[in-house]
């Protein structure tokens, strides 16, 4: 009979117990401390109490971040909870060829992000081909400033993340497709119930928990953007850094070596409670709905 001793376990558990405290709970360990401090990354680290969020609190870029996130919140999160769902519910048939268009929809997801949203900055670039075809129709007389409009450049990104999040999403969607019984369809068409009444009475009661998931991961992807709005404004963060996002806030105050690490973090608690909000509401809405 093998005896095994009692820190057996624990050594098993050690490497990746290490690897948790040192990439996640210290920083965030540390991220709460500096928030307090006026840290800089080659300066002292004095205790400033609640300055940091004082600041925050008169900061116009913060500002413009906070609605700049919520905005692309808001509209990412219809969309992307429903459309993926009406194109699961599409690909889900099994007719000839339809493993081509589940390819086609899943294609963008594999595909870097940084490289899409260059792709799509050539695209609506003022000598884009999206400009240049409108142009050569005679739809519009002059360039459309997709990328240099405050409100544009902000709803060219939403569409980049909507597009390149449907495959995704769509892939979920399919799996819980396949737990909603097939008989519920069957008898709600018995009882005359029509395509659009058999989706919202069969389907969507049949997927709520995974809408409940997609709903918190597109909340909570939506306002920690940061690749297409960088990359699409060239980092600049648009026209007067107006279309910054909360995590590009954070990037711009914790780079080089001049960098305001305490002010940087105390950003990121903000958007910690701002992330968290939504996840909690979706939660609520839920559990009233069930």
């Amino acid at each position: 009979m093998t005896h095994h001793r009692w820190f057996t376990p624990w050594l098993l558990v050690a490497p990746a117990a290490v690897w948790l405290f040192a990439f996640s709970v210290w920083p965030s360990i540390n991220t709460l401390v500096l928030a307090f401090t006026n840290a800089r990354p080659l300066g002292g680290e004095h205790f400033t109490g609640l300055a940091n969020f004082g600041r925050a609190l008169n900061d116009d870029q913060l500002a413009d971040a906070l609605v700049n996130s919520i905005v692309y919140m808001l509209v990412c999160l219809p969309l992307l909870t429903l459309l993926p769902l009406l194109i699961a519910i599409l690909v889900e048939k099994k007719l000839p060829g339809i493993m081509f268009f589940r390819t086609a929809f899943y294609t963008p997801v594999v595909a870097s992000a940084v490289v899409v949203a260059l792709i799509w900055g050539w695209l609506l670039d003022d000598r884009g081909l999206v400009n240049g075809f409108a142009q050569w129709l005679g739809v519009i007389a002059a360039p459309v400033p997709f990328l240099t409009d405050r409100w544009l450049l902000l709803f060219s990104a939403i569409s980049l993340t909507v597009w390149k999040g449907l495959g995704y999403y769509m892939i979920i969607y399919l799996s819980a497709l396949g737990n909603v019984r097939r008989e519920l369809h069957e008898a709600a068409a018995v009882d005359g119930a029509g395509p659009v009444r058999r989706f919202w009475s069969v389907t969507v009661p049949g997927v709520r928990n995974t809408m409940l998931l997609i709903s918190v991961l597109v909340s909570v992807s939506a306002l920690r953007v940061f690749s297409e709005l960088y990359v699409l404004s060239n980092g600049t963060g648009g026209p007067g850094g107006r279309d910054m996002s909360l995590v590009m806030l954070i990037q711009l105050y914790s780079r080089g070596f001049t960098g305001h690490l305490g002010y940087a973090s105390a950003l990121s608690l903000v958007l910690l409670a701002v992330t968290i909000g939504p996840m909690l509401l979706l939660l609520r809405l839920n559990r009233k709905a069930a």
